[in-house]
């Protein structure tokens, strides 16, 4: 039916007041919200715990990293799931460069004959692991190299673990140095190193983040043992992610493609994870200061910084081959809107078995898509198009998706309606993230859905443990006051960054975890015997996600006005804004103190004078920040978000309606910048990033608060501009919408 038409001959509106006021389904009149209930009722009835037993068992019995054969199977067997589930389905392939090892040498002039296993051993607890041909032990995107020279432990790798080894009076140029794996993104540990002249990098995961000093290890609890190794890319996306040649289009076969050399994304130093068995024979080599307590692991030696007796020699060759990515896109057209789509996603690449990550989410997904397609079978159509889709080359880099997404921007930016992402999923409490508008939307879900475990809602679950975790009264009380949930901002590590953060598609990252902890993350145990016994047993949780997602995805496919409330973004940015403003406050007043301190010596004074710790240099004060144009955008932003809120309360004619979703769901896009960040132009959001050396970690309000971090005041006024800037225009273009609402 052609609802443009049949509204010229008759005047029909639609009033959304009941729904909203009774609060059951935002969006939804009465009539139909009843109907929504209904069919998300018969789809739980089509999920089944051992179906996505069964997939995780079936996809991850053997290695699928990109590239092999068996990735290609992988993506050809969901293939066939999809179609036989009655969807339109096809697979896109972009040709993506992937490098994997040929040669890997870690070895030692001190101890004696030492050199590296680089091997994660089989074990006969595990009938999965052990098969040919397994994936080396490496980081993704290392550099080639043949380097020797002293090493120097650097504890996390962060830039103040720097600054600290400049006190002590220890450089690393020229050096290797060996970091920890935690506290930040792993590629930001070579990356730092190399910015201060360090010629190669070592990460290790040490036992008391990751080990014996958590609980038992595998296989007897799920916690990493002495020869496991996380491997991982550390491609350089906080600058862009996907194919490192083809910046900002679609790696077609055709696409014009860098030189390697040219890819600013992509590190120059040679870099390796090894075990913490690999790992104690060179650290118990240092000499040098003892490590400071924060920076003590659990290993049975005293911790030294190093340098030592020994010489490290680090020699890596890499395979820099090109390689097909195969994307799995399924299609259910919708009814009414069809040029609106509802993407769902989750990659289906592993580095090694990944019964975790990413097959344990990808089984969800599946099931969701299997469920739907039953309803479909027994008549139901969707008001607009999903999409589900199986990433390939997510773990090198955001790879399949990003390529999607470049190769169908300005298809997506009209189109797109939300990009729901998931990944890993394990047991415990729900974890949301995402764009602000949408967090009363996903509360609303989370109160309708059952913990397997409590038997509360994931809602009531979630509110517990963040109740349990907090760290003040106050903090407490806040919790308790709170009536709907918080969601978080989105950082970078999963396929949801091409959306959000390059295109302005309003997006959620959904998942359950926190009772699954291990350490098999990217090792050769990621297997489905360790997820079965230690992650989901009896997969309820895999379920607890198909219900979130499922009902998030058929939610915004039928809504009659899409439930976009940006009133919670308005407060949420408020609440950032506030939080730079306390930033700003604090570092001037820690500034001040803390040159004070180095002016009456105190720190020369204080320490061991026999072994003189260098006191920081002074800091210039910091100066006055004008945040005036932020402030006020955003008192005219809450205004806006509020009148359209009133207005979706009312009566919308159904002639408009169709316009109006395109409005809400295009709204985001006017906070993208398209000069992009400083420094990273790939990366437009103005409320949403990685942060430059956070990796996966989220900056908000990005370019003013690293501006401000990394003391360029005159670039964090230019970033207040730009973000009041963008802040004006989506609130233009929510006004300019409630006008056409009334006209």
């Amino acid at each position: 039916m052609n609802l443009k038409t049949t509204a010229c001959s008759i005047t029909l509106f639609l009033s959304l007041h009941s729904a909203y006021a009774q609060q059951k389904l935002s969006g939804f009149s009465s009539e139909h919200a009843q109907q929504q209930q209904d069919l998300e009722a018969r789809f739980d009835k089509g999920l089944s715990a051992a179906a996505i037993g069964n997939n995780i068992k079936t996809l991850s019995a053997r290695q699928h990293y990109l590239g092999m054969p068996r990735d290609k199977w992988v993506a050809e067997n969901i293939l066939q799931q999809f179609k036989s589930y009655g969807w339109d389905a096809h697979i896109e392939t972009y040709q993506v460069l992937f490098p994997t090892p040929k040669t890997r040498v870690l070895e030692a002039s001190y101890p004696a004959g030492y050199k590296a296993v680089l091997k994660e051993p089989a074990l006969k607890e595990d009938a999965s692991t052990g098969q040919p041909d397994e994936l080396p032990t490496y980081n993704a995107w290392s550099a080639d190299g043949d380097v020797t020279g002293e090493l120097v432990f650097v504890n996390y790798g962060l830039p103040e673990d720097y600054e600290y080894l400049e006190r002590l009076g220890i450089d690393v140029k020229g050096k290797i140095v060996i970091a920890k794996y935690g506290r930040s993104w792993r590629g930001i540990k070579p990356k730092v190193a190399q910015e201060h002249g360090a010629i190669g990098t070592l990460i290790y995961s040490d036992p008391k983040d990751d080990g014996y000093y958590q609980g038992d290890v595998y296989p007897v609890g799920p916690y990493k043992s002495e020869y496991g190794v996380q491997r991982g890319s550390i491609m350089d996306m906080v600058i862009y992610p996907g194919d490192p040649l083809t910046p900002g289009v679609g790696a077609t076969e055709n696409a014009q493609r860098l030189e390697r050399a040219a890819a600013t994304n992509l590190l120059k130093i040679p870099v390796l994870p090894i075990s913490y068995h690999d790992a104690a024979p060179l650290l118990e080599a240092l000499e040098g200061p003892v490590a400071p307590e924060g920076w003590r692991g659990a290993l049975p030696f005293t911790y030294h910084i190093g340098p030592g007796k020994a010489k490290v020699h680090l020699k890596l060759e890499f395979d820099w081959k090109m390689v097909p990515a195969y994307n799995v896109i399924a299609m259910m057209k919708g009814s009414q809107f069809p040029d609106q789509w509802v993407i769902r996603g989750n990659h289906h690449d592993a580095w090694v078995y990944g019964a975790a990550d990413p097959i344990s989410g990808l089984s969800s997904l599946l099931e969701e898509a299997k469920a739907i397609g039953e309803l479909a079978r027994n008549g139901y159509k969707p008001k607009r198009t999903l999409v589900y889709a199986a990433w390939d080359g997510e773990e090198p880099g955001l790879l399949g998706s990003t390529e999607w997404v470049e190769a169908h921007a300005a298809e997506l930016q009209q189109k797109a309606v939300a990009y729901i992402n998931s990944d890993g999923n394990s047991r415990g409490f729900l974890g949301v993230g995402g764009s602000h508008a949408l967090e009363p939307f996903m509360g609303e879900i989370a109160k309708s859905i059952t913990d397997p475990q409590t038997k509360v809602s994931i809602f009531e679950r979630k509110q517990a443990s963040d109740l349990v975790s907090a760290a003040t009264t106050k903090a407490k009380k806040d919790i308790l006051a709170k009536k709907d949930m918080t969601i978080s901002a989105l950082g970078s590590g999963s396929d949801y960054s091409s959306f959000l953060q390059h295109l302005g598609i309003p997006s959620l990252n959904v998942g359950f975890g926190g009772e699954g902890a291990g350490g098999e993350y990217h090792s050769i145990y990621d297997t489905y015997e360790n997820y079965s016994r230690f992650k989901d047993p009896g997969f309820e949780y895999g379920v607890a996600l198909s219900r979130l997602a499922g009902h998030a995805a058929l939610r915004l496919a039928d809504a009659d006005v899409l439930p976009f409330d940006f009133r919670s973004l308005s407060k949420t940015i408020n609440g950032y804004t506030t939080d730079l403003l306390s930033l700003t406050e604090q570092m001037r007043e820690t500034t001040a103190v803390e040159n004070q301190v180095i002016s009456n010596n105190a720190y020369q004074l204080a320490g061991d004078v026999t072994k003189p710790l260098k006191a920081p240099a002074a800091k210039s004060e910091v100066p006055y920040i004008d945040f005036s144009k932020l402030q006020n955008a955003l008192v005219a932003l809450d205004k806006a978000a509020q009148h359209i809120q009133d207005a979706k309360k009312g009566q919308v004619q159904v002639a408009k309606l169709e316009a109006l979703n395109k409005a809400l769901y295009q709204a985001e896009q006017q906070l993208l910048h398209e000069e992009g960040l400083p420094n990273r132009a790939w990366y437009k959001h103005v409320i949403y990033a990685p942060g430059f050396y956070t990796g996966y970690g989220v900056k908000t309000m990005p370019g003013i608060r690293e501006a401000i971090e990394q003391r360029r005041w005159k670039e964090a006024e230019e970033q207040i501009s730009i973000a009041a800037t963008a802040i004006n225009r989506l609130t233009d273009y929510l006004e300019k919408t409630l006008g056409s609402i009334k006209n």
